[in-house]
């Protein structure tokens, strides 16, 4: 059963969202000496790792142990503005003293097809053949119900043999690599983050309408061991009935 937080707005939802997220991995790093996170793209991440880069969280996390991966990427170059792994190092991990070996970002260089399997063998490397869960997954939701690039009626919606794979957004005429439904789902604690108005008639849909992951990823998104958040602002609950 997901659970669902609702904030006042997008300034107060990242700042539940950082401290939970720093929650989330100081417990990791205490039980395991190690926390996996997987982080998100978009714009309203943003605010949170901006909020995770300055005090106290730049001094009281544990970055030394903390090893980012990304839920999925654009096929660009890494300084593209486009790219997830360059906002997330324009936010947070250039201001953090985050090991450059511990940040695993999705290498695009002339083939989508290889720079998923290439990242798939990154994974399997990281969990060398124990049980692969992350700790902490953050996601956001489009406006059309995909999460990470699992856009809808697109065939990566049902591969379940691989952890990763490349996929064509024919809207966007670009493709892009993404974290499969099965190796996200293996998520400890899985934290969807989002804000805006714009949003609420697709978290109503996807939290409290009928089953239909093929119109609506998101809907995908079922831990297996884990726990599912939403964290949201009052315009993007607005119309939530729970």
């Amino acid at each position: 059963m997901a659970i669902v937080k609702t904030y006042p707005n997008l300034g107060v939802l990242s700042e539940a969202a950082a401290e939970f997220f720093a929650e989330q991995a100081c417990q990791a790093v205490e039980k395991r000496g190690r926390c996996n996170a997987v982080l998100a793209g978009g714009e309203t991440p943003r605010s949170m790792y901006e909020l995770l880069a300055g005090k106290p969280y730049s001094t009281s996390i544990p970055w030394e142990k903390i090893h980012v991966y990304w839920g999925d990427e654009r096929c660009v170059p890494a300084n593209n503005k486009l790219s997830n792994q360059f906002m997330a190092r324009q936010s947070l991990l250039d201001h953090v003293p985050i090991p450059e070996e511990n940040i695993h970002p999705i290498v695009y260089e002339n083939s989508p097809s290889l720079a998923a399997e290439e990242y798939e063998k990154v994974l399997r490397a990281t969990f060398k053949g124990r049980s692969p869960q992350f700790d902490v997954v953050l996601l956001g939701l489009g406006d059309n119900g995909h999460t990470a690039s699992l856009f809808p009626a697109t065939d990566v919606l049902k591969i379940q043999d691989h952890w990763v794979s490349h996929v064509y957004i024919a809207e966007q005429k670009l493709y892009r690599v993404t974290l499969t439904a099965p190796i996200l789902n293996q998520g400890a604690t899985i934290m969807f983050m989002v804000a805006g108005s714009k949003k609420a008639q697709v978290i109503k849909a996807v939290i409290e309408g009928p089953r239909d992951s093929t119109r609506l990823p998101a809907q995908l998104i079922e831990p297996v061991n884990g726990q599912l958040f939403w964290l949201l602002d009052q315009e993007a609950a607005a119309l939530l009935t729970i």
